[in-house]
């Protein structure tokens, strides 16, 4: 029994792990191609190179994985549709515009753009019928509350400052939005923005088609084909100069191979894997993890502690985004408590169910006259 409980405990959990590692990756990866666009690195052509090696790690693993199951994923116009759009929303367009706004902005002003996403993601979950919000329960209230205290606690560590927590003056400022005319910041956050919208359509599209056709493995490497194939149409038309595409460091190397490994190859099946499991709001509300880590290696890497990590209006940001991703994962846990999550095993469940009877039909129309003399037999004499 005690096993039992213990394993059971830990199954829980494992949603929770893998998007924790997920944001890890992600705030690894922020600084490296940031370092990476300073020295010349084209972003367009990093897209195409990420989504290329993660293609190249997770088509053979999916294909041997499922080999078993090829003849099931027969995904048909409506199913190739909604992967094409997926690979285009959530690849293609969302990393070229992240990674313009990055090369235009700043490590931190990405990441906490990022942080829109639970917000986007809540409201476009709840307009599909993903998500339910009842102002008379408390674990909707509490979903609302955490999303809106996520989304602050993240711009409160981007855009104020306070006085710093050691060698604290009188003549400190408290809470100054940090003011900037640059044009290309604007034009960075623009694109952050978009980049954003992207990214929560495409963990919106990831639930039907999990449930109805292909599994998070399988749809995460066509997801990396597919957009491969769009960023290189994007990049051969937009830069005309081939001499973009040359690597021109063991660094840049490192850093495309770390992206397409570890930031399309892991963080897309981890990301398809647990809203297959949990939905897609429970996946998005992670990303506010994504500010704190990144403000913290930077600190570190970057030797920036005198101005980010030992201002007050970082402590007060972190203290809020863990504050409201408690508060959601809360509210979550009370709806599936209550019955009112959706039962997404299930949901796998009639899939299979779905694919079986499927390829029952197929085989009777390519062998009709086994089938009818299979009928026959079974009726007794």
């Amino acid at each position: 029994m005690a096993g039992g409980r213990v394993r059971a405990v830990a199954e829980g959990y494992k949603p929770c792990t893998a998007m924790v590692a997920a944001q890890c990756i992600f705030a690894a990866m922020t600084l490296w191609v940031k370092a990476a666009l300073t020295g010349g690195m084209s972003p367009m052509v990093f897209v195409v190179y990420r989504q290329t090696v993660a293609t190249l790690v997770l088509a053979p693993v999916a294909i041997i994985t499922n080999r078993s199951m090829l003849k099931e994923m027969r995904l048909g116009m409506k199913g190739f549709f909604l992967v094409f759009m997926a690979a285009l929303f959530g690849a293609t367009a969302n990393q070229n515009l992240c990674y313009q706004g990055l090369q235009l902005g700043t490590s931190s002003l990405a990441t906490t753009m990022t942080n829109l996403i639970p917000a986007i993601t809540f409201a476009m979950a709840v307009a599909v019928g993903q998500e339910r919000v009842n102002i008379k329960e408390v674990s909707s209230i509490a979903k609302v509350l955490g999303t809106a205290v996520c989304v602050g606690g993240a711009i409160t560590i981007a855009f104020f400052k306070g006085p710093k927590l050691v060698n604290l003056s009188l003549n400190e400022s408290y809470m100054l939005i940090i003011p900037s005319s640059s044009s290309n910041w604007v034009m960075g956050a623009l694109l952050l923005i978009g980049s954003s919208s992207c990214w929560s359509l495409w963990l919106i599209l990831q639930g039907p088609i999990c449930r109805s056709y292909m599994d998070p493995l399988t749809l995460s490497a066509w997801t990396c084909f597919l957009s491969s194939l769009q960023s290189a149409g994007v990049a051969f038309l937009l830069l005309p100069d081939r001499s973009v595409w040359k690597v021109h460091s063991l660094f840049e190397l490192s850093c495309y191979i770390f992206a397409g490994v570890f930031g399309s190859g892991v963080v897309f099946y981890l990301q398809s894997w647990c809203i297959s499991v949990r939905g897609p709001l429970y996946s998005a509300m992670f990303t506010p993890l994504c500010t704190v880590l990144t403000t913290a290696l930077s600190a570190v890497v970057l030797r920036r502690c005198a101005r980010s990590c030992t201002s007050a209006g970082t402590l007060l940001g972190a203290v809020a985004v863990v504050a409201g991703l408690y508060v959601v994962l809360w509210g979550k846990a009370e709806d599936a408590r209550e019955g009112r999550a959706p039962d997404r095993s299930k949901d796998t469940t009639d899939r299979a169910a779905r694919s079986d009877a499927q390829l029952d039909v197929e085989d009777t129309l390519d062998a009709p006259l086994l089938a009818e003399a299979a009928r026959v037999a079974q009726v007794p004499s």
